[in-house]
């Protein structure tokens, strides 16, 4: 069996892996849709091209958000790396969204 080498530190700034997240939303609703605007702008400044993002509308796939235990929307799932978290809301509060991603940056 071949082993796997250790990573490299990567620089200051840059990712070491792609952050995979799922966006539970519930179509059309004002939350869901400032939620997914503020999620974008988050990930456009602080990941450009490092993440994978799907995006579960909970109409239309209810035993999926049920089977993930999402009970509200919008919530945001940070599936990997590890840790993961969660977060409910419309993603307004941008340090919560970025602690719970795990960013860490000055925040305007």
């Amino acid at each position: 069996m071949a082993r796997k080498r250790p990573g490299r530190p990567s620089p200051a700034g840059e990712s070491a892996s792609i952050m995979n997240m799922v966006l539970y939303i519930a179509k059309g609703g004002p939350n869901s849709v400032v939620a997914l605007a503020n999620l974008d702008a988050i990930c456009k400044e602080y990941l450009q091209e490092n993440f994978r993002l799907e995006i579960v509308d909970v109409l239309e796939y209810p035993q999926r958000a049920l089977a993930d235990g999402i009970v509200v929307t919008p919530s945001l799932a940070k599936v990997s790396p590890n840790p993961s978290a969660r977060i409910a809301g419309n993603l307004s509060d941008r340090g919560s969204v970025l602690r719970a991603l795990g960013i860490t940056a000055k925040i305007p």
